[in-house]
């Protein structure tokens, strides 16, 4: 792969990550939060596939698959308790 390929995509999800984490922060109620949170999540983990091809390492594609999935229970937890808890 081409290094300005690389350097761009880099750009792109780190500049993405951060744009999520300033929402993070900042967002006016908590859908906003969750779901800026849930996008972090999720473009860190494509950071993490995107290592794992440049590297050659597949054990890095298996954290990235634990991690969505626990990313996703989050979410889940999160929803469901802004929903109003257990009823």
């Amino acid at each position: 792969m081409s290094n300005t390929f690389t350097s761009v995509l880099f750009a792109l999800l780190g500049g993405g990550l951060l744009l999520a984490f300033i929402r993070l922060l900042k967002g006016q109620h908590g859908t906003d939060r969750a779901v800026a949170l849930d996008t972090a999540t999720l473009i860190s983990t494509n950071l993490l596939v995107f290592i794992a091809f440049l590297e050659g390492r597949s054990m890095l594609i298996d954290v990235a698959l634990v991690y969505s999935v626990l990313s996703f229970l989050g979410v889940l937890a999160i929803a469901r308790y802004l929903d109003g808890g257990l009823r």
